[in-house]
């Protein structure tokens, strides 16, 4: 099975950065294909501009955004690991879903309306937060997940296995965030084992 890893942290030492090592890891030890983009270590233009859409439309992408519609089209399952900024996802990984998953490559107009393309693909989104969950309890969890796992993945064709998130990472302990990161390993084992 090929994963690709959709990492979106500008620390290199960030809880974020340790949930992503142990999921290549483990995808690794399981004997499956891994793919790692590392947003801010590619420093990836996350600005979709008037070039870009010039370009869309003569049919001639940037290199760039083709590399990763490669990476995409090769991926079976695609992770996404990135901290909660805003209720959302940081700017550089909103660019990439703006730059990467374009009209034609990941949906297209239909008679019935909008069509997702990336049918078959697969996506396990891993966010953390620096509040604790009670926080996100008043319906911030499911807005979120209704704009990132509906209204991006799911509209494009694909299935959320399952969006997990992790509250207090600044804040709890050492064996919290260890227990985190056990929790994310075993959750791939479970699902591709």
């Amino acid at each position: 099975m090929n994963h690709l890893i959709i990492y979106a942290n500008h620390n290199d030492g960030s809880f974020n950065h340790a949930v992503r090592d142990n999921l290549e890891k483990g995808f690794s030890e399981m004997g499956h294909s891994v793919r790692v983009r590392d947003l801010y270590a590619m420093q990836f233009n996350p600005v979709l501009t008037t070039d870009d859409f010039k370009k869309l439309h003569a049919g001639q992408l940037p290199n760039e955004i083709l590399e990763e519609q490669q990476h995409i089209t090769w991926a079976d399952v695609i992770t996404i690991v990135h901290p909660v900024w805003w209720t959302g996802f940081p700017a550089i990984l909103k660019g990439y879903i703006d730059r990467v998953f374009l009209y034609g490559f990941a949906y297209k107009m239909g008679a019935k309306g909008a069509e997702g393309l990336l049918n078959g693909k697969k996506v396990l989104i891993f966010s953390s937060t620096g509040q604790p969950k009670e926080v996100y309890e008043n319906g911030m969890y499911q807005a979120m997940n209704m704009t990132t796992n509906t209204g991006i993945f799911e509209f494009c064709g694909m299935e959320v296995i399952e969006h997990v998130y992790f509250p207090s990472v600044l804040s709890v302990s050492d064996d919290t965030r260890a227990l985190y990161i056990e929790s994310a390993v075993n959750l791939i084992k479970t699902k591709f084992a």
